[in-house]
């Protein structure tokens, strides 16, 4: 017989040979060993519980409001933002500068917020701090 044709029924091997398929599953076990562990970390931190500490007003500290169209309220009177950074230079030069409040409506758009936070930042007024209501017990 030619060719390499089998000679009898003993010729054939009817096992598959596993032993590739046991070399790609331990390579696919060292992988996930490696991966797992790297994959799964967190930072573990402990976040505080209080919402919002009382803040102590004082009479030189500023109070700045945005309602919900973005109109911005210096001292309860509304102005625009280039009045906004005129007053905030002239806190800022201040020594101690005072502190700058603000409230803003929960509706307000980030923009406007923004925009209030660039002005104060452009004239060096460094001291901000927003203000909360605590949540009210039927909400």
């Amino acid at each position: 017989m030619a060719g390499g044709a089998p000679v009898g029924d003993g010729d054939y091997n009817a096992e598959p040979n596993v032993v590739p398929l046991v070399d790609i599953m331990l390579v696919l076990l060292i992988i996930f060993i490696i991966t797992v562990p790297v994959a799964t970390k967190a930072v573990k931190l402990t976040l505080p519980t209080n919402f919002n500490e009382p803040t102590e007003t004082k009479p030189e500290d500023v109070s700045l409001s945005v309602d919900f169209t973005g109109t911005v309220y210096w001292q309860d009177s509304p102005i625009s933002l280039e009045k906004l950074g005129q007053y905030a230079a002239a806190e800022a030069v201040k020594d101690p500068q005072p502190e700058v409040h603000i409230r803003a409506d929960k509706r307000v758009k980030y923009s406007y917020i923004a925009n209030v936070l660039q002005v104060l930042q452009r004239v060096s007024l460094l001291k901000v701090a927003f203000i909360a209501e605590p949540p009210h017990a039927d909400d």
